[in-house]
């Protein structure tokens, strides 16, 4: 779609470590979107702009702002973005702006959110936890951002108080694709049944994770376990004990799930097992909402 800059007020960019994704927005809303794979981890700082300019090159004639957010602020994105400390305000401060040739083009980025003790970081997910409480004013709790590295992150008075950071998605990857489970554990498919017994047997014992890790193989060689019924005693397995070690941030605690797809509904499917109830966010509307919040500090 073909758009003058008299049409659009501004930019919104997610660009994480392996994708790029950007939206036209006007009135608040987006009027058209587009996405590349050339994440944070393809470029070098050269190339940010380059890659940015071909995926809006049909959106502005004149002058244009993006406001950005993710691994785009990281030390190796187009321009490091300090983090804020915890516990510091949702909405954002200190936008940093990044080098750019084009005079047309201005991006600022969104500064990360760091914990000293213990030592934990975020880059993009506090943009989402700006956009939830945008879009939830007032709400209190706790928020949990599933993915690749989950987070489960304290909010109260509008602060984030205190956040941890669990490689739980990155782990099931690895463990399932590059040890000896590879041959026990499907590419695809889903066994309920078999997610919640792992689930609640690894919240009971969850030192004992890495024998029923193992388990899984000699099942498989012993008693013919399905390899799809595997697959989800794994996933059952690492998030029983991900909750387990989260137990002080959620127990007791107002929760939401922010994310999309079958990762984030598996977390509210886990918590549900345990009798607690969480509600579900989507991610892309939250994304553009924080986007959206910070763009207005901007604008004044």
């Amino acid at each position: 779609m073909t758009l003058t800059t008299a049409q659009i007020e501004w930019i919104a960019v997610d660009w994480g470590t392996s994708h790029l994704r950007a939206w036209a927005m006007a009135g608040g809303r987006p009027r058209c979107a587009a996405q590349s794979d050339r994440g944070m981890g393809k470029l070098t700082p050269a190339g940010f702009e380059p890659a940015l300019l071909e995926l809006i090159t049909d959106w502005h004639d004149g002058p244009v702002t993006a406001i950005a957010c993710g691994m785009v602020g990281s030390r190796q994105g187009w321009v490091e973005a300090p983090y804020k400390r915890v516990p510091c305000p949702v909405l954002p401060g200190g936008l940093v702006r990044a080098p750019t040739r084009s005079p047309d083009l201005t991006v600022l980025v969104i500064p990360g959110v760091a914990q000293d003790d213990p030592a934990d970081v975020m880059r993009g997910e506090e943009t989402q936890i700006m956009g939830f409480l945008a879009l939830n004013p007032g709400w209190e709790g706790v928020l949990c951002l599933p993915g690749s590295h989950t987070k489960w992150v304290h909010v109260s008075a509008g602060e984030i108080v205190s956040f941890q950071t669990f490689m739980t998605g990155e782990l099931f990857a690895a463990i399932g694709g590059h040890t000896v489970l590879r041959h026990s554990v499907a590419a695809s498919g889903w066994d309920g049944a078999a997610f919640a017994t792992a689930l609640t047997d690894t919240m009971a014992r969850p030192e004992r994770i890495a024998a029923r890790l193992f388990s899984l193989r000699a099942e498989a060689l012993l008693k013919a376990l399905p390899p799809v019924a595997a697959r989800a005693r794994l996933s059952g397995l690492l998030i029983g004990a991900e909750l387990a070690a989260a137990r002080p941030y959620w127990l007791g605690q107002q929760i939401a799930v922010i994310g999309d797809g079958t990762v984030a509904a598996l977390y509210v499917d886990a918590l549900a097992v345990l009798g607690v109830a969480a509600s579900a966010a989507d991610g892309e509307a939250v994304t553009l909402a924080g986007l959206s919040a910070a763009w207005a500090t901007v604008k004044g």
